[in-house]
Order: C-alpha cells, then sequence, then structure tokens
C-alpha cells in the first residue's frame, strides 16, 4: 500500500505540474483551452486519491511526520478553496453588467475575461499544491 500511496503521489506532482504551467501558459497567452479543463480535473482526482490512500494508510497504523499530515491534507483545502474562488470570478467580471443587454462582440470579450480569471485562479492552484505536495513528499523517507 506504501508503494501505491508514493505511485500516486508521484502521479500528483506530475499532474498538478503539468495542469499548472499548461494553465499559466493559457493564462499569459489570454487563449482559452479545453485540454486544460481536463487536466485540471486529472490533477484534482489525484489529490483526492491520494488523500484517500493517505488515510488507509493512518488507520491501518502507519505514521509519519506531523508535517506530511498537514502537507498531505493542504492540496484538498486548497483545491476547494480554488473552486470557491473560481465559482466567484463571474460576478468579479460582471460588477452590475447587464450580460444580455450588451453588443455580442462585448459579451464575447466578458465572456474571455471570465474564462482568463478562471483559468488564472486554478493553475495557481495547481502550482500550489505542487509545491505542498513536493514538501509532503520531502517530509517522510521512502520506505
Amino acid at each position: 500500500m506504501v508503494g501505491l500511496h508514493i505511485a500516486c503521489g508521484v502521479a500528483l506532482i506530475a499532474a498538478n505540474f503539468l495542469a499548472g504551467a499548461w494553465g499559466g501558459v493559457a493564462w499569459i497567452r489570454s487563449h482559452p483551452s479545453i485540454g486544460f479543463w481536463y487536466a485540471l480535473r486529472i490533477a484534482q482526482v489525484t489529490v483526492v486519491i491520494q488523500a484517500m490512500l493517505g488515510l488507509i494508510l493512518v488507520f491501518g497504523g502507519r505514521e509519519a511526520s506531523d508535517l506530511h499530515y498537514v502537507y498531505g491534507a493542504l492540496p484538498l483545502l486548497v483545491s476547494f478553496l480554488a473552486e470557491l474562488t473560481r465559482a466567484g470570478a463571474a460576478q468579479q467580471e460582471l460588477g452590475e453588467l447587464d450580460f444580455r443587454a450588451l453588443p455580442e462582440d462585448r459579451q464575447q470579450q466578458v465572456a474571455l475575461a471570465i474564462l482568463r480569471r478562471e483559468m488564472g485562479i486554478m493553475a495557481v492552484s495547481c502550482l500550489v499544491i505542487l509545491f505542498l505536495s513536493l514538501r509532503a513528499a520531502g517530509t517522510t523517507p521512502l520506505i
């Protein structure tokens, strides 16, 4: 089970690196990317699976340092908070605008601004999770 936890940790690190870099580049280029959202969801799934495997190990009697538990649990919190923040991104861009009353080209500009903001939020969350996961990996010896 420990080997599976380690393998999933490597997958988590790789998936969050890929999603964070992909989203960051798309955000910088102001280019919407459908593929980023798939990579993001895969990265989020790895976070959930890794946390579940960690809990199975803890309930099975395995122990790790307190820091490992903290750095292992924080990615779930970061992912949850990023989703909450992303949910408010549209309201931040729209403000008091009546979206339906805007001309079509302006609607597209606003929609792209919302998408860009959401991609930025989620890309940053992936990079934060990446660094938290690297730190978690560094707090427990590979045994």
